[in-house]
């Protein structure tokens, strides 16, 4: 830990968080393009942000395919869009955060004969105390982690035949809670106390350090992350009582509507101007730089290294050393 704070310490910025201060007043940018028969896919989209950005890209003549744990309310999301609308909703019912359903799911856009025009990483949790998945994984890594890690990589080929295409990670300024970067030797906290925020924030830096990586194998598609904004949603309704006092009484109360994150998400997926716009991330829509463990890319090719053997992904080639080199461009 020590040399993590002498190795970042000098490089952390004031002038960045005051930069993201700045970001929470704005407003996303809209885009009035419409997106008629393209294919998005969403994950976790019965609810909350994926359940807005769903209704907005459908709004704008998108077909969709949501990936969602619950049956009934992927029917129900399935029927509303597709009377509002009059686009395709189909859908595909899978747990993310068990591994065996993550490699279904990742199999099955494989599968499909049409491109994937945006895939939308949204699924998420929040745990106050440690949940152990049945894999034995700590479940906030494996959902807001482990799945995209695992679905891009399966879907990398297909996506580089596209030749196009733009992946949307729904990270969070909640990465910075992982003020310091991964703990490599205890990804899963079986060493450190686990909290809700650092599993949290520990998840979402992961997803960020190997979204440089896939930037870099991904050759016309794009990847990028965005955090957002503070909204209402129904994550953390798993938590204790306190927690959703806490939440009803302080966090809801200051939070807007999901619907600017749908727009958000829609202006990232479709306008022109985030064309070729790879391995940044926004709040909202403003790009905003990363905080210096976020750009580490040493440490994300040991992170990468590592979650292909947790993920146990065959076939997939460690992480090229030369990709290093670039680490200074990612300043």
């Amino acid at each position: 830990m020590k040399k993590k704070i002498f190795k970042y310490w000098k490089e952390y910025k004031w002038s960045n968080v005051m930069a993201m201060i700045k970001n929470m007043r704005e407003e996303p940018k809209r885009c009035d393009l419409r997106f008629d028969n393209k294919l998005v896919v969403i994950t976790g989209a019965t609810s909350g942000i994926g359940y807005y950005t769903a209704k907005k890209y459908a709004s704008m003549g998108a077909n969709l395919l949501t990936i969602n744990r619950n049956l009934e309310k992927s029917k129900k999301l399935k029927e509303e869009i597709e009377n509002e609308f009059n686009t395709k909703c189909d859908y595909f019912i899978a747990d993310l955060s068990i591994l065996n359903n993550i490699y279904n799911t990742a199999n099955y856009l494989l599968s499909l004969d049409t491109n994937i025009d945006v895939l939308i990483h949204n699924a998420g949790v929040f745990y106050t105390k440690k949940k152990i998945t049945k894999d034995g994984l700590e479940e906030n890594f494996v959902v807001h982690f482990l799945a995209p890690f695992i679905i891009n990589n399966i879907l990398l080929d297909k996506f580089n035949k596209q030749g196009k295409g733009r992946i949307i990670l729904v990270s969070s300024e909640g990465y910075r809670f992982s003020v310091w970067g991964p703990d490599l030797d205890d990804l899963m906290f079986e060493k450190n106390k686990y909290s809700g925020l650092k599993g949290y924030g520990n998840a979402k830096i992961c997803q960020i350090l190997t979204m440089h990586i896939y930037s870099k194998l991904l050759n016309g598609p794009t990847i990028i992350a965005m955090h957002p904004g503070a909204v209402k949603t129904n994550t953390g309704k798993d938590n204790g009582k306190t927690y959703k006092l806490f939440k009803s009484t302080f966090i809801d109360s200051f939070s807007k509507t999901p619907e600017i994150s749908a727009e958000a998400l829609y202006y990232l997926g479709v306008s022109p101007e985030m064309e070729n716009v790879t391995d940044k991330f926004f709040h909202l829509t403003k790009e905003e730089e990363l905080t210096p463990p976020a750009k580490d890319m040493e440490i994300a090719c040991k992170l990468w290294d590592l979650s292909v053997k947790i993920a146990k992904l065959e076939g997939v080639s460690l992480c090229q050393k030369s990709l290093l080199s670039e680490e200074e461009s990612l300043a």
